[in-house]
């Protein structure tokens, strides 16, 4: 045994209960990020693959600009949806890049709530994609 290592002691990590839901509908809550803060969330589901992996991890820039072809976080049909915002010559559009589910088209860029700037596959340091 190596006894020039001392033995360190285990820190304690504070767990808090989360909060209960006092309404129907369930909310993005960002905890203690300002609504300009970049933010990550976890790819679920196949609504964008091949591009997106179920499972990858995105980066959200709340106050990035969004364009044709940009891929964002969007309000739609009351939840928060991951899609591809594309123009088109009534409007916008938020398109899956799986073709199997349904485009959603918008008026204007209101339901834009981030755009994103990276995506990473878990556990594997080096693969990174940026978006801009």
């Amino acid at each position: 045994m190596n006894s020039t290592h001392p033995k360190h002691k285990p820190f304690p990590i504070p767990v808090r209960s989360a909060p209960i839901e006092t309404t129907a509908e369930p909310s993005l809550d960002l905890g203690h990020c300002s609504d300009s803060e970049p933010y990550a969330l976890m790819v679920l589901g196949d609504s964008m693959q091949p591009e997106f992996m179920h499972g990858e991890i995105i980066v959200i820039e709340p106050t990035g600009l969004a364009q044709d072809g940009s891929f964002v976080i969007a309000d739609a049909n009351d939840e928060l949806i991951f899609r591809q915002l594309v123009k088109h010559p009534e409007g916008w559009m938020l398109k899956p890049v799986n073709p199997l589910y349904p485009n959603i088209p918008i008026e204007n860029l209101d339901p834009v709530k981030g755009v994103i700037v990276l995506k990473k596959v878990p556990g594997k340091r080096k693969e990174a994609k940026h978006y801009t």
